[in-house]
């Protein structure tokens, strides 16, 4: 049986017609490419820009240890301190400062009640234009007086007036005389006498003695002062007011070992409230006198630098260091500034900026130095670290400087 050549010609291949597989080839490569193009410009635009920071170098500073010959313990005290008072008994007006309020010298601090000396000023006022007055009346007088008394003298010269008439004229002008020398005396207590309510009125108005820090504020509108301590509610004192600058250091030191301490010695305190920071300070005087019952001398002891964190009646530890003792070698640390120790995962870091890029060095703090911080190991001197910058930086975050 022979095959259909129908059928043999339906299974042969057709040369002439394009495969579908080469023509699909081209539309893959177009769609892989544009997809690839896509990601590439979706990264592009995703990419991660640069953060602005600032960035300081960190500080290596040398300290230098010193012998300390006695510690012991006090307390900040101010030189200058006053309760502000009223010269006055009187009722308060008003009171014009809170506590922490700074005032400067002069500054009215309170006003008591002046009604009362303003009348009695007004009266006085009053009474001495009643004796300039009197005053001019009699200057009128006593210049009649003394022309009648000058024709007087002229007419008895001649005889025409007895003498009597004479001695009559000359009293009355001696009268006028001395009337006027009284009045004039008058006229100069009248106005002594303005002077002193001028200034009991004055006296009503509370300033400030010096410049200073309000402490403690000890009277109200509505409450009576009187610089006497009267019982009562009578009030004493308008307010506490503190000279910041006159701040220091008094300690008892046994003595045992007052021997110790010398005029101008450096000492070293730290505040119960600061135990991390180390003040220098040094040493004022010696006070002449010892405690029998506690067997101390008092040392008074300046700040070198005030500060506004030191205050009033602070608790302090004190060192007292050699003035001759050799010191060792000088040991070196590593100083930033506050703002560039942060918190990383739990762990205390410093961002250090490198290449453009910043990354997290956990580093161990070794106390405060001031504003700054000692690092006790983890960064080297000399080192960038971001003291200004995003709560959201990462290890690799670029980054660039701020413009001051």
């Amino acid at each position: 049986m022979s095959p259909d050549p129908t059928k043999l010609d339906n299974l042969r291949i057709d040369r002439t017609r394009p495969s579908r597989r080469s023509s699909a080839v081209p539309l893959v490569l177009t769609v892989t490419t544009l997809l690839l193009l896509g990601a590439a410009f979706v990264w592009w635009r995703a990419r991660p820009g640069t953060v602005p920071v600032r960035t300081v170098p960190a500080r290596e500073a040398s300290v230098a240890t010193q012998t300390t010959l006695l510690n012991t313990t006090g307390y900040v005290t101010a030189r200058r301190e006053a309760t502000v008072s009223s010269k006055v008994t009187g009722k308060i007006l008003e009171v014009l400062v809170e506590e922490g309020v700074h005032v400067e010298s002069g500054q009215v601090l309170a006003r008591v009640d002046a009604s009362n000396t303003e009348a009695s000023l007004q009266l006085s006022q009053a009474q001495l234009e009643a004796v300039r007055t009197a005053l001019a009346e009699t200057n009128a007088s006593l210049a009649l007086a003394e022309s009648d008394l000058h024709r007087q003298q002229e007419l008895a010269a001649k005889n025409i007036i007895s003498p009597a008439d004479l001695d009559h004229a000359a009293a009355e002008a001696r009268g006028l005389a001395g009337r006027h020398a009284r009045e004039l005396a008058e006229v100069a207590v009248a106005e002594r006498q303005v002077d002193v309510w001028k200034q009991q009125l004055d006296d009503t108005v509370i300033r400030a003695p010096f410049a200073g820090v309000v402490t403690s504020k000890n009277a109200q509108p509505g409450e009576m002062i009187s610089p006497m301590s009267a019982g009562g509610f009578t009030r004493t004192g308008i307010c506490t007011l503190v000279d910041m600058a006159s701040l220091e250091i008094e300690v008892d030191v046994s003595e045992s070992y007052i021997n110790r301490v010398l005029p101008g010695q450096r000492v070293e305190a730290v505040l119960d409230a600061y135990p991390d920071w180390r003040i220098p300070a040094h040493v004022i005087a010696i006070i002449p006198s010892a405690d029998r019952q506690k067997a101390t001398v008092k040392v008074r002891v300046a700040f070198e630098q005030p500060d506004s964190r030191i205050l009033p009646d602070m608790g302090v530890k004190v060192a007292f260091q050699a003035a001759d003792s050799p010191r060792p070698a000088a040991s070196r640390q590593v100083l930033v500034p506050r703002t560039a120790v942060r918190q990383h995962d739990g762990h205390e870091v410093v961002w250090v900026a490198r290449d453009g890029r910043v990354s997290p060095r956990a580093v161990q703090l070794g106390g405060a130095a001031g504003d700054d911080v000692v690092i006790a190991s983890g960064l080297a001197g000399g080192e960038l670290v971001v003291v200004e910058g995003p709560d959201t930086l990462a290890d690799g975050t670029p980054i660039s400087e701020l413009k001051p």
